[in-house]
């Protein structure tokens, strides 16, 4: 017998095929690593060449939508492989030709909530809170840190960033973080799409989010691969990011030297 590696991401089309709703379901928390940015990618390019298609739905099995990217495959030996496969997918969303939703119910972390502030809009359960914690690691965000204060505004956006608080989903949806809140997300994605998309034309709605995302998608590009470069070239050659990697890792309080 033959056996299967068990894919991390289920894909599900549903209203004759013009929407996905793609599943993460990666284990215990949806940690995103190699393999999970993998999987993505290989269900997201062919959904790309749908023509019909009016909508994608990022959801996820269990009660968080992402505890964030794997640590330890930030560590100093593996994050050079990483961290160029999550922008891979990240930008891969960004330039996705239908609008896109993502779910979110529990905690959406680090890379999760990079990840999801791809999408077009959020959606989020009552429960679902929101925060980049990296600077208690040592590092920052590089996807989060370009596409937050586009989301939320500059200021809220490195306050955020600095401090690496949680945000609750009122506050999410005050701020503009999350479009919005309810007890089933998926089902409040999925009829706003619905009423608001299903009765277009899939081709002309494709135009339409081209035209509205002209001017930033190239600017985007350069800001990922810009930050991108700082991450891997000057901040992971600190004492202080390997530090706390490591100090994570071995569940101990990190060491400091501010350099």
């Amino acid at each position: 017998m033959v056996e299967t590696q068990r894919t991390t991401v289920r894909t599900e089309l549903t209203d004759a095929g013009r929407v996905a709703v793609l599943t993460l379901d990666a284990g215990r928390g949806n940690v995103i690593d190699s393999q999970v940015l993998e999987h993505l990618g290989i269900a997201l390019a062919p959904l790309s060449r749908e023509p019909s298609l009016a909508a994608l739905v990022l959801d996820h099995a269990g009660p968080d939508f992402s505890f964030g990217a794997s640590v330890p495959e930030h560590a100093p030996d593996k994050v050079r492989g990483m961290l160029p496969k999550l922008h891979a997918i990240a930008l891969q969303l960004l330039r996705f030709p239908a609008p896109t939703f993502a779910c979110v119910r529990g905690r959406c972390l680090g890379g999760g909530l990079e990840v999801a502030l791809c999408a077009s809009q959020i959606y989020a359960s009552r429960t679902a809170n929101f925060a980049q914690p990296e600077p208690k690691l040592g590092v920052f965000a590089p996807l989060g840190s370009v596409l937050l204060p586009k989301a939320i505004g500059q200021n809220r956006a490195c306050e955020l960033l600095l401090s690496g608080r949680t945000v609750n989903a009122e506050e999410a949806e005050r701020i503009g973080l999350v479009a919005h809140v309810s007890e089933d997300p998926r089902a409040a994605a999925l009829a706003w799409v619905r009423e608001h998309l299903l009765p277009k034309s899939s081709e002309t709605l494709r135009y339409a989010l081209s035209a509205a995302r002209h001017s930033t998608f190239a600017e985007l590009h350069h800001e990922i691969a810009a930050l991108e470069r700082m991450y891997l070239d000057r901040l992971m050659r600190t004492h202080d990011a390997q530090e706390g990697i490591q100090s994570f890792l071995e569940k101990r309080t990190p060491q400091w030297n501010h350099a």
